[in-house]
C-alpha cells in the first residue's frame, strides 16, 4: 500500500516520525511520503524506524505557494534532504513562521487575550510553528470551545487575529523542490480549488504529479482532476494527508493507496533517480 501524503510532529502532525511510521506499517502501508510543512526535519527518524519496519520512505515536504492569487499546497517526494537550499529555505520559513506568530499573538493580547509566545512554543515543541499551535493554546485556555471555533472567530484568513504569511510564488516552489532532486505534485487540488489556470501555469513550471486520489475528493472530484492530470501528462498520486486522530480524524492510514505503476512512473520523473 503507498501513501505519498502524511505529517509528523516535525511540523503540525500528532506523533513522532518514528512513531508515525510504526502506525503506517501497522495499517499495511508499505511505502510512505513523510511530507510535513516547510521542513524536512523529521525525515531522519523516520529513515530509521522504516528500516526497523521493513517500509520504504520517500523523503519529502510540503511548500505552501501561491498561483493566480490562490494558495496552493505542493508536495516534494524523492528529494535530497540534506540540499542546501532547501535548507536554507527551510531556515528562511522558520524566521518567517516565527514573525508571523509573534504577531498574531500581539493582535490576541489586543483583544483582551493574555496568549503568550512561550504557551504556543510548549505545545508546538520542536515542530515549525503554526496556527494549529496557537489555536490549541485557544482551546485549552478556555477561550474557544474547538480548533474550529479558534480559526473561525480568530486565525482565519481575514479573522481578527490574522496576519499576512509570507507569499512563496508555485514555480519556485517547484524549482527548489527539482534542485533537491524531488518530483513536485500537487495536493489536493478539489479543496485548493485549483482549475485548469492553476495547474496548466504549475504543470508548465515542472510539475510532476497530481493528488486525484484524495480523499477529500468524491468520485467525481476524482474524474475531474483525472481527466486534468491526462491533459498535463501529470502522475495521478495518493495520499492521507494523514495528521492523527486528534487533528483530522477524517484522514486515516491505510484506507486506499496508489498502484505501484503509478508510484514508479512518478519516481522515474524525479531528477534524483537519473543517472549523473
Amino acid at each position: 500500500m503507498i501513501d505519498l501524503h502524511s505529517h509528523t510532529t516535525a511540523s503540525d502532525g500528532q506523533y513522532p516520525p518514528s512513531e508515525l511510521v510504526a502506525r503506517a506499517a501497522a495499517a499495511g502501508v508499505t511505502v510512505l511520503a513523510i511530507t510535513d510543512h516547510d521542513t524536512v526535519a523529521g525525515l531522519q527518524e523516520a529513515a530509521r524506524a522504516a528500516l526497523a519496519h521493513g517500509l520504504e520512505l520517500v523523503p519529502g515536504i510540503e511548500l505552501s505557494a501561491f498561483v493566480y492569487g490562490k494558495e496552493a499546497h505542493i508536495l516534494g517526494h524523492f528529494l535530497r534532504p540534506e540540499d542546501p537550499d532547501l535548507a536554507r529555505f527551510a531556515d528562511r520559513l522558520r524566521d518567517e513562521r516565527t514573525r508571523r506568530m509573534e504577531a498574531m499573538v500581539a493582535r490576541l493580547r489586543e483583544l483582551g487575550f493574555p496568549v503568550r509566545m512561550e504557551q504556543v512554543r510548549k505545545v508546538a515543541g520542536d515542530a515549525q510553528l503554526g496556527r494549529p499551535h496557537l489555536a490549541r493554546v485557544l482551546v485549552d485556555q478556555g477561550w474557544c470551545l474547538d480548533m474550529k471555533a479558534a480559526f473561525d472567530r480568530f486565525l482565519g484568513t481575514g479573522r481578527a487575529a490574522w496576519v499576512e504569511r509570507f507569499k512563496l510564488d508555485g514555480a519556485e516552489a517547484i524549482r527548489l523542490i527539482r534542485n533537491a532532486g524531488g518530483t513536485a505534485t500537487l495536493a489536493h487540488p478539489g479543496s485548493s480549488k485549483m482549475e485548469r489556470p492553476e495547474i496548466s501555469a504549475l504543470a508548465k513550471a515542472g510539475l510532476s504529479g497530481l493528488e486525484v486520489l484524495s480523499v477529500d475528493h468524491n468520485p467525481t472530484v476524482r474524474q475531474k482532476y483525472l481527466a486534468l492530470a491526462a491533459e498535463f501528462d501529470l502522475v495521478p498520486t495518493f495520499g492521507s494527508d494523514f495528521h492523527g486522530e486528534a487533528v483530522a480524524p477524517d484522514h486515516r492510514l491505510g484506507v486506499a493507496a496508489m498502484s505501484l505503476e503509478l508510484f514508479q512512473k512518478l519516481r522515474a520523473r524525479a531528477p534524483s533517480s537519473r543517472p549523473v
